[in-house]
């Protein structure tokens, strides 16, 4: 069946349905694909609960009435066949109602996001066409490439007016000192984590509230390019997003908003910003400058746990994921990256191979995970686990084993 296809089938199907149960993966991809939905199916008079969670199993599925999964399902091949899902990791489940580019034989890293297959299937529940902004957090979120699905959609939104493409800084936050305080993705040694560096510099290249950006980015850089990768520091600038119909007009800001709420717990509020509701708008600013400052506590805190692989630990499981990513794709690495924290009784672990090295960390996570009693899996490049905390040594063996030297 064609991506098309199979999105109008689903369409077809929550548009019968009276009340959906709706489960989102809890960062930026997942509550945007879940929002795009809720707002197709409101439009048409349906009527939904979403709710928001790190990672899902089966025997957490809810067994009266319908369901719908956004980021997370594929993955699962024990779902009961009547669960929608809307995703984009490497399939197992074989249900009827399943979305996943990677089944059309489209790159589901790097081409399309679980939002952007929920904008797919909005489109068949109606005029839809404006909730493309909120596909664009899939990408951001997601780390995709404008290529393929995502061009188009980006395109067609870009057509008409809802996103207008821009340079500037792709840092998030409220104003110089924040962006460069709270810089995550990229993580800038010297200026992430400390407001007294950032404002410095920011008063240093000011002058009248006029700022020198050329002299701005070039301290950056040269402040951070003894700790940092090549693809950090090309993240500092580049294409920015004005989203005329979002809360918040900047995606990269929305994004990491959106972000930082899910894996903070406050998944509603998230949501609440992708639905178009602006009551919590300073709750959300606040949660995020609070979640990413954990976020590069943990950067800074981590704590290696293998000489042969780079295997870390950080306290809190929540900010494992951006941790990893940060390792990784930040900071120079020679090999994959795994990042373990604890998440009440179980152990979250986040994989991450850094540019220019390839292992398929789906199966590898799988495996692992599995021997250890949990579950795994995901991306090619990006791929996660959760395991039993107590199994943390075993995991680490069943690793060292699995991980060429």
């Amino acid at each position: 069946m064609s991506l098309d296809a199979a999105a109008a089938s689903l369409a077809d199907h929550l548009l019968e349905q009276e009340f959906v149960e709706v489960l989102a993966h809890h960062d930026a991809d997942g509550i945007a694909a879940a929002s795009i939905l809720c707002h197709a199916m409101f439009r048409e008079g349906g009527q939904f609960r979403l709710r928001t969670h790190a990672g899902i199993t089966a025997a957490e599925i809810p067994h009266d009435g319908s369901v719908l999964l956004c980021d997370f399902g594929s993955t699962l091949a024990d779902l009961p066949s009547d669960v929608m899902v809307v995703d984009h990791h490497l399939p197992h489940f074989e249900g009827d109602y399943h979305v996943n580019p990677r089944l059309a034989g489209i790159d589901g890293d790097r081409n399309l996001s679980a939002a952007g297959a929920a904008y797919l299937v909005a489109q068949h529940m109606g005029d839809n066409r404006d909730l493309a902004s909120l596909a664009l957090l899939g990408i951001i979120g997601d780390g995709q490439e404008i290529e393929g699905p995502n061009r188009d959609i980006s395109g067609e939104g870009i057509a008409n007016g809802f996103i207008t493409p821009r340079r500037g800084l792709r840092l998030p936050g409220r104003g110089l000192v924040e962006q460069l305080t709270l810089a995550v993705n990229p993580y800038l040694t010297g200026f992430s984590g400390d407001p007294d560096a950032a404002r410095a510099l920011v008063s240093q290249v000011t002058d009248e509230d006029d700022v020198d950006l050329e002299s701005l980015l070039s301290r950056v850089v040269l402040t951070a390019a003894p700790d940092a990768s090549l693809s950090a520091l090309c993240g500092i600038w580049g294409t920015t997003y004005s989203l005329g119909r979002e809360v918040i007009d900047e995606a990269v800001n929305l994004a990491a908003v959106v972000d930082a709420c899910g894996k903070a717990g406050r998944g509603d509020i998230g949501a609440s910003l992708c639905l178009r509701s602006t009551h919590a708008l300073k709750e959300a600013w606040e949660i995020t400058a609070r979640y990413r400052q954990a976020v590069i506590a943990s950067i800074r805190g981590a704590r290696r746990l293998d000489g042969h692989l780079a295997l870390f630990a950080v306290d809190d499981g929540a900010v494992a994921s951006d941790v990893a990513d940060a390792l990784a794709n930040d900071l120079v690495q020679s090999g994959p990256v795994f990042v373990i924290g604890e998440h009440g009784p179980h152990c979250l672990i986040s994989a991450r191979c850094p540019p220019g090295i390839e292992l398929d960390l789906d199966p590898l996570m799988r495996r692992v995970a599995e021997a250890c009693g949990g579950q795994g899996g995901g991306h090619h490049r990006r791929a996660g686990a959760r395991i039993d905390a107590d199994q943390v040594d075993r995991f680490r063996r069943e690793l060292e084993r699995e991980v060429p030297a």
